[in-house]
């Protein structure tokens, strides 16, 4: 009885120690598993933090360092601005250069017309007063007219002189005489009548000065 009860206990004590092994095991296993655990979440951690960093110096690595393609584009863009630039302005230029041409050419013929205005004019002054009914006279009086008319329309106009101030910018003074019925800087008489085309002078009046 004894020996059964004995035994018994042996047993006991067996499987206590067996459990107890099978607990020691297991929570070794459960803080082996756990440290895997942590090491595999620092990997992974340390894993995304290195790709951001290679992800932030190639990103800033690309900002820093202009593409040559790019490069290339900008010297293209301000070397076509350029291009431009210049040729705006030789347009201008070129543009002003011709309507210069043109005002000196036109300006050139019609300072050999003038002279055929003065003897128009002269012509006609010189008719007597009972003669001007004349057929003829009326006919030249319309030629004259006309020709008046076609130079203005090409913006020639006569410069005006008698009682006006003199300006030697439009008159030439050949004369100058004392007369109290004009006033001062007065220009009395008008020799040859002075011509314009457009804003510039074509001819200047001849012209006498009072005072």
């Amino acid at each position: 009885m004894e020996d059964k009860e004995k035994k018994s206990q042996e047993d006991m004590v067996k499987e206590a120690v067996e459990e107890a092994k099978k607990e020691a095991e297991a929570s070794k296993d459960e803080a082996e598993e756990a440290k895997t655990e942590e090491v595999s979440e620092e990997q992974e951690a340390g894993t995304e933090d290195q790709t951001e960093e290679k992800a932030s110096k190639k990103f800033f690595g690309k900002k820093d360092k202009k593409d040559k393609k790019d490069e290339k584009i900008e010297e293209l863009t301000d070397r076509l601005t350029r291009q431009m630039a210049e040729f705006d302005n030789f347009r201008k230029r070129t543009e002003k250069e011709k309507s210069q041409m043109y005002e000196v050419g036109a300006k050139d013929i019609i300072e050999k017309i003038l002279p055929v205005v003065d003897n128009f004019e002269r012509g006609l002054d010189a008719v007597p007063e009972e003669k001007k009914e004349d057929p003829f006279i009326q006919g030249m009086e319309k030629v004259y007219k006309q020709f008046m008319t076609v130079l203005e329309s090409v913006e020639v106009k006569p410069i005006e002189a008698l009682g006006n101030q003199f300006d030697p910018n439009f008159h030439n003074a050949v004369m100058h005489v004392e007369d109290e019925n004009f006033g001062e800087n007065e220009v009395a008489e008008e020799f040859q009548k002075g011509y314009m085309y457009r804003d510039s002078v074509v001819r200047h009046s001849m012209v006498k000065v009072a005072n």
